[in-house]
C-alpha cells in the first residue's frame, strides 16, 4: 500500500543523511560506486560497449546508473517516488543494483532481480526484503557472512569469501522481467564473471532464473558449459569447467512458506559451496 510521500529530501535509516528519491549518483549513499561522470547505458548497444571493462570497481559504477530498459527505469523510479506506506519516511535508492560483497570470492551468489521494495530501497542486493532476510541469516550460520541480518547498507554488514549479483539489475513489475530486458542486463553479468574469474570457483544459483542465467552467461564468457545445458534442482551441481554451478531454491516467501525450502536445506547448500571453494582455494 502507498501513501502520498513525504516530500523533500529523506534521511537514510543507517547514516541519517538525507537523500533524493531516487538517488543521484555520487551524493553520499553509502557504498555508492558511480559519480556524477560516470557513462550511462542507455540502449542495449551501450550496455555491451559499457560492460567491456577489465575493472571491477568501474563495472559496479557503471551498472548503478543504466538507463538501457524503459520500463524498468519506470517502474524503479515510480517506486522509489511513490513508496511503500511503511517506508515512506526513507529515501528510496531507485536505481539499478550492482553486485556486492567480497571483491576477490570464492562463491558467486547470482539471484533474479532485486525486489522493489527491497534492494531498490536499499541499493544493496537482496538487503531489506523476507528473501534477504533468509539468505543472510544463511550466509551468517555458515561463516559466509560477519552479520545474520542485512537492512541497509551502511549497516556494517560484510561477505566473506562471498558476492553475490543479481541477473536483472533493476526492480521489474511483478518480479517478472520480460525476455528482451533479461538479454539487456546479461552483458552487466557476463563482464562481472569475467572479472571475478580468478578467484570465483563455486557459484550458487537461486531459483531456475538464476540457474539458466549462469550457463548463459558463463558459456558467452568461454566456459565449458555442457550440452545438453544441465537441468535446475535444488541442490543439483555442474561442472562448467573449472567452476562448480550449485542449484538453490530461491528464498522467495512463497517456498519458505509452504516449507518447500527450509533453513537446514538453505545451510547445507552454502556448506558444499564453501566446501567445494576452501577445496579449490
Amino acid at each position: 500500500m502507498a501513501q502520498t510521500p513525504l516530500s523533500g529530501p529523506l534521511p537514510h535509516p543507517a547514516t541519517g543523511r538525507s537523500f533524493d528519491s531516487p538517488v543521484p549518483p555520487g551524493s553520499g549513499w553509502p557504498d555508492d560506486p558511480a559519480t556524477p561522470q560516470t557513462p550511462v547505458a542507455s540502449t542495449p548497444a551501450r550496455v555491451r560497449r559499457l560492460a567491456a571493462t577489465d575493472e571491477l570497481a568501474e563495472l559496479e559504477a557503471r551498472i548503478s546508473v543504466c538507463r538501457a530498459c524503459p520500463r524498468l527505469v519506470r517502474w524503479r523510479e515510480d517506486v522509489a517516488r511513490d513508496k511503500r506506506a511503511s517506508f515512506a519516511d526513507q529515501p528510496y535508492w531507485g536505481r539499478p543494483i550492482a553486485g556486492w560483497g567480497d571483491p576477490h570470492p570464492g562463491i558467486l551468489i547470482v539471484g533474479l532481480a532485486p525486489a522493489a521494495n527491497g534492494g531498490n530501497r536499499t541499493g544493496r542486493v537482496f538487503t531489506g526484503d523476507s528473501s534477504g532476510d533468509w539468505l543472510f541469516a544463511s550466509l551468517h550460520r555458515v561463516g559466509l557472512a560477519t552479520q545474520p541480518t542485512s537492512t541497509h547498507a551502511g549497516d556494517g554488514q560484510r561477505l566473506v569469501g562471498a558476492r553475490m549479483v543479481a541477473t536483472v539489475r533493476c526492480a521489474p513489475p511483478a518480479n517478472k522481467p520480460t525476455v528482451t530486458e533479461r538479454d539487456t542486463c546479461a552483458p552487466w553479468l557476463r563482464a562481472e564473471i569475467e572479472a571475478l574469474a580468478a578467484s570465483v570457483r563455486v557459484v550458487v544459483a537461486l531459483g531456475g532464473y538464476g540457474w539458466g542465467a549462469t550457463l548463459s552467461a558463463y558459456r558467452d564468457a568461454g566456459y565449458d558449459v555442457p550440452r545438453p545445458r544441465p537441468r535446475f534442482a535444488h541442490a543439483g551441481e555442474a561442472d562448467l569447467g573449472g567452476v562448480t554451478l550449485l542449484g538453490c531454491y530461491h528464498p522467495s516467501q512463497h517456498n519458505t512458506f509452504t516449507g518447500r525450502l527450509t533453513p537446514a536445506m538453505l545451510d547445507d547448500v552454502f556448506v558444499r559451496a564453501r566446501a567445494l571453494a576452501d577445496s579449490e582455494a
